[in-house]
């Protein structure tokens, strides 16, 4: 990687509703993910990272500005305010190409009037992106339609194959025209996004990928209560999100390998992420919206360069929020943090030498409630602290509180056990911090 005054350049990978332990280097017994293991190995992995919002619209907000929900995007198709700058720009001003390939899910679309893949995202409303090729939203990973361009360079048409191979070969394509103008002597550093729908439900991947799981042979959580009805319905699902995540590690494989051959990968940091978790059964719980670990924690790697003294590695239990992507991204390019991006710069755990400091806990929120079925049905607040602990609360309510050190499952709630009332004292005065800071406003219990 070269010296920290160069702009390299900088990719981001995510799916969507792909959970933080559902990684083999995370543990979980049901997968192979040696693509991505290799990234974490060879680069900075927060093991403690966390969904804001454990939806997709508000998290999308949120990482693409650096701003929280509640002045972004406060819900499920919401739109994203026009007027509101994106990290595309910082970029851009900076003298980077800014590129977007994927699903978007900020325009505001309400699926009720359509379907949300064929509604076309104008120019003006694509986050200041010089490139951009994807569609507002799309559960259909066969039939996936992208636009993009304007005017007579407008296009939109269907994906061949499978939506992340199609996308990943799209993405491909993007890169080899990088390593070209390279080449000529005519590069500019770029900043490019890969945003893929899977392994969002439904869990489905190609044929050679679901041969690899079955129901009957999964492995289940320890917080998956055995009743029949969600076992069932855990088990089933679940070997089709296995096949779906082991289908985007190839597809990052093949992303890599481009990397490497266009003589790229030295000069290219490489975050890979999700936009949230999925429950898939853990408390009887399915999809997202929920407090619980299953839902809030994704996965986070900075990874890219060959490892040598200036990047760190190693695995860091550090609770990296949604609006502390943007920023740490623009810390990686040695960019200045515009002022309202107001997440927390974390590059100083890949960049070696360089200093920062970070909150003692994230914020999390709920703050407009989707109304569908398997999710939770009322606004919520909450934080996860550095030492461990877990604090979430309804209106006027206290709801659950868990010491992770010694309940990783969350199995034993703590949040009504007054044996831990000076506990839970400090934890919602802490919360009570977080809201007043970020200008948010919700009724807190009386304890």
């Amino acid at each position: 990687m070269p010296t920290p005054t160069h702009h390299p350049n900088v990719i981001w990978i995510f799916g969507d509703q792909h959970r933080g332990q559902a990684l083999g280097c995370m543990g979980d017994p049901n997968l192979h993910t040696p693509h991505i293991d290799r990234m974490a190995q060879e680069g900075a992995q927060f093991t403690a990272a966390v969904a804001g919002t454990p939806l997709c619209c508000p998290f999308r907000g949120s990482l693409l500005t650096g701003r929280y929900p509640h002045h972004c995007v406060p819900g499920h198709e919401f739109q994203m305010p026009p007027e509101q700058p994106t990290i595309a720009q910082a970029l851009r001003a900076a003298g980077y190409r800014t590129s977007y390939f994927g699903k978007w899910h900020l325009d505001g679309f309400h699926e009720r009037e359509g379907r949300a893949a064929m509604h076309i995202i104008p120019p003006e409303r694509r986050g200041g992106f010089d490139d951009w090729l994807g569609y507002e939203n799309n559960n259909s990973q066969w039939d996936t339609w992208v636009h993009g361009g304007a005017g007579d360079q407008a296009v939109h048409y269907r994906l061949p194959g499978y939506e992340t191979d199609a996308l990943t070969d799209l993405f491909i394509g993007y890169i080899k025209d990088r390593a070209e103008e390279k080449r000529k002597g005519q590069s500019q550093p770029f900043f490019a996004v890969l945003s893929v729908q899977p392994p969002h439900d439904p869990y489905l991947a190609p044929a050679e990928w679901m041969g690899r799981h079955n129901p009957a042979g999964v492995t289940l959580r320890a917080n998956v209560p055995a009743v029949t009805r969600v076992v069932e319905q855990a088990r089933r699902e679940l070997a089709g999100y296995y096949s779906m995540v082991e289908n985007l590690d190839w597809n990052i494989g093949r992303i890599r390998q481009t990397l490497e051959e266009a003589d790229l990968w030295d000069n290219t940091h490489v975050l890979f992420f999700s936009d949230h978790g999925d429950m898939l059964g853990s408390h009887g719980q399915f999809r997202k919206t929920a407090p619980w670990e299953e839902a809030i924690r994704i996965p986070f790697i900075l990874s890219g360069g060959r490892p040598h003294y200036y990047l760190r590695q190693g695995r860091f239990n550090v609770p990296i929020n949604h609006v502390d992507i943007a920023p740490t991204t623009l810390g990686l390019c040695n960019v200045a943090q515009p002022d309202w991006m107001v997440g927390t710069d974390y590059s100083h755990y890949r960049i070696r030498d360089k200093q920062g400091a970070d909150p003692d806990s994230a914020f999390l929120q709920l703050c407009v409630p989707t109304g569908h079925g398997n999710s939770i049905d009322r606004p919520w607040r909450a934080i996860v602290t550095r030492d461990g602990w877990k604090y979430a609360v309804l209106e006027h309510q206290p709801w659950l509180m868990f010491d992770l050190n010694e309940d990783p499952f969350e199995q034993v709630n703590l949040a009504h056990n007054r044996a831990f009332a000076r506990e839970r004292m400090r934890l919602q005065n802490r919360l009570a911090q977080w809201i007043a800071d970020t200008g948010d406003s919700f009724a807190l219990p009386e304890l």
